[in-house]
């Protein structure tokens, strides 16, 4: 994949360069722009299934995930094809090599990848699956061979674990990790973590890069809240 990001700003756009014939996917509704050399379709997010299939597969990905049932593909229809994406959120973007790494995914930070690149859904353990946050029963995991990008709310931040010992981060924080951690989802303290102000925290174990965003979309709803009057005029 070819491209130019935006530098220097909080709202951070990516300018993809595509041969004649050359493919990506994106995030439904990720597009801000083309040069008209490009043929944008939506397609059912059924990770190339087709027919009733597909359309289970589909359904099934927006159900136990969060995702959306159609994801959009750009073709190039010419050499100098160009089009232009952006996240929904104020954040980062960066780019993930997926081949000799995997990666798992949370909810909502897929933005854009190859056409080689798929991801298919990887049943959680059970604390993962009863508490959510990472996808509910399901979390995206990588497959095929090319670039990702993903995307964060704040800075992206890439932490290395050495295995040593456990690596406690908040589970609203988590953007994506490699598939050689071991994970569990758990309360951060008391019985629901009110005690120190946070909730659910995600415990990895094993040696692997994590990348986190240094806000969470959670904490600034809460923190508006305050200011949306209520319907009762209150």
């Amino acid at each position: 994949m070819k491209y130019e990001l935006t530098a220097g700003t909080a709202f951070p756009l990516v300018e993809i360069m595509l041969d004649r014939g050359e493919k990506i996917k994106l995030e439904r509704g990720a597009m801000v722009y083309h040069n008209g050399q490009i043929h944008l379709e939506g397609k059912m997010n059924s990770n190339g299934k087709a027919g009733i299939g597909g359309v289970l597969s589909a359904l099934g990905r927006s159900m136990t995930s969060g995702e959306s049932f159609f994801i959009s593909q750009a073709s190039g229809l010419d050499d100098h094809a160009k089009i232009a994406i952006a996240p929904p959120s104020v954040g980062s973007i960066r780019e993930l090599e997926v081949g000799n790494i995997h990666w798992r995914l949370n909810t909502g930070v897929f933005l854009a990848c190859d056409d080689s690149v798929t991801y298919n859904m990887k049943k959680q353990k059970l604390s993962g699956a009863l508490f959510g946050g990472t996808g509910g029963f399901f979390v995206m995991e990588t497959a095929g061979r090319g670039s990702l990008l993903v995307s964060s709310f704040g800075d992206l931040v890439e932490l290395n674990l050495d295995g040593q010992i456990p690596f406690i981060i908040d589970n609203e924080h988590v953007v994506a990790w490699e598939d050689s951690l071991d994970y569990d989802i758990r309360v951060a303290s008391g019985t629901f973590g009110f005690t120190t102000g946070e909730g659910l925290v995600n415990e990895f174990h094993g040696r692997g890069k994590v990348l986190i965003q240094t806000r969470n979309l959670q904490g600034l709803a809460g923190a508006l809240a305050k200011f949306i009057p209520s319907s009762s005029g209150s």
